[in-house]
């Protein structure tokens, strides 16, 4: 694999470090800041509102941008974001940095596979994009637990410097290793992206995705709380949880993966959505319990994500038959549906936690991945009543957020 694909990495690492950390460190902003809890969760949603709507409308702005200079100023962007946050002198000026920052991402890894993909032979394009991908999964067992330590002990500010320094290693990689000459794929036009939300079966996944994703983020935006609160960590124990966390995400993508391999992406998303609802529904009952959490948070990390290769696949699968002008258009909204998730996911966690506590979360969050179970359970049914295979070869799909 040519060096440029590790500057790449680098650059997911960072991304996804800045996007999750703020979930280990939101008791600490919110005292810092002055602000109630669920004020400091919407830096989660913002954050996600950026991407989703970065992704989508920023890709096809920039669509005819030469991809080097594109993926420079995006870096330029996302390091700005991170040092505008460590400056940020208050509740207002860090929302304003979360919102920038997650511009940059969307547009990010809407074009990162296309450059990935440039870098090496056909026969190893799937290979490409899985080690720049890596990049998101390292930064989940690593960078967030780092992440969350630093700030907890030398203030979150400290946290945002940190990933800044990261970007401006990985934007001099980039400029050093990624060649000048890279073909981007047609640019899209928001005609042809809307176009695509006109497809009754596509908004199904899109809805199951947003579902799956928020119920699970309507309690993970506030884990750190229930554990500090609730369970009865210290604060500085979080980041510990976190890494445990990590770890099984870890290993939950690639099982994820592999179930989906294996039963097609309905049935292995219909196991997921139970194991996931039923694991948030344990969290109401095992908070209040140092081990019994750990176990819980071990279990969720395992389940959490691996909806992600299932959706991806399946929106793949729909796309090339309802609409096959534009299967990378619907995956990349499929992408934006995961950060709407997050976003609401956040947003609705936070007035949950103001009109009901902290544990009115989980089985909320529960109640909201059934409607993602039930409505996948429905498409299930829509495709053997029109004869769809359960497994169907969907080669361009790309298990990310």
């Amino acid at each position: 694999m040519p060096l440029a694909l590790w500057a790449l990495t680098l650059s997911a690492f960072a991304i996804g470090t800045t996007e999750f950390v703020i979930v280990g460190l939101i008791p600490t902003i919110a005292a810092s800041l002055g602000v109630s809890v669920p004020s400091a969760g919407l830096l989660v949603s913002l954050y996600a509102l950026g991407v989703a709507v970065g992704a989508p409308v920023l890709t096809a702005l920039t669509g005819r941008v030469p991809r080097k200079q594109l993926l420079l100023g995006l870096m330029a962007l996302f390091t700005l974001g991170n040092l505008v946050a460590w400056m940020a002198p208050n509740y207002g000026a860090l929302m304003a940095a979360r919102v920038l920052t997650g511009l940059a991402h969307g547009v990010f890894f809407s074009i990162g596979s296309t450059i990935a993909t440039s870098l090496v032979p056909k026969e190893k394009a799937a290979s490409a994009i899985a080690l720049m991908f890596t990049g998101l999964t390292v930064a989940l067992v690593t960078g967030v637990p780092l992440g969350t330590f630093i700030g907890q002990h030398f203030g979150w500010q400290a946290t945002f410097l940190a990933v800044s320094l990261l970007g401006v290693i990985a934007m001099i990689g980039s400029a050093i290793l990624v060649p000048s000459n890279i073909a981007g794929s047609k640019p899209s036009s928001l005609l042809t992206q809307l176009a695509v939300l006109k497809k009754p079966r596509l908004l199904l996944v899109y809805a199951m995705t947003t579902l799956g994703y928020g119920g699970s983020f309507i309690a993970f935006t506030y884990l750190a709380p229930i554990l500090q609160e609730v369970a009865g960590f210290a604060a500085g124990t979080v980041s510990l949880v976190m890494l445990v966390y990590g770890v099984s995400v870890a290993a939950g993508n690639i099982w994820g993966g592999k179930l989906a391999d294996r039963k097609g992406p309905v049935g292995a998303l219909q196991i997921v959505f139970a194991l996931l609802a039923l694991v948030l529904l344990v969290l109401t009952f095992t908070a209040p319990s140092k081990p019994l959490v750990l176990l819980t948070v071990l279990a969720w990390g395992a389940v959490a994500f691996g909806n992600v290769p299932g959706l991806q696949v399946y929106v793949v699968q729909r796309a090339e038959r309802d609409a096959p002008q534009a299967v990378d258009v619907a995956s990349g909204l499929n992408i934006a549906a995961f950060n709407v998730g997050i976003a609401l996911g956040a947003w609705g966690g936070g007035l949950i936690v103001a009109k009901l506590g902290l544990m009115a979360t989980p089985w909320i969050g529960a109640l909201v991945v059934v409607g993602a179970f039930l409505l996948t359970t429905l498409a299930g049914w829509l495709d053997r009543r029109d004869g769809v295979p359960a497994r169907l070869e969907a080669g361009r799909a790309i298990a990310t957020h």
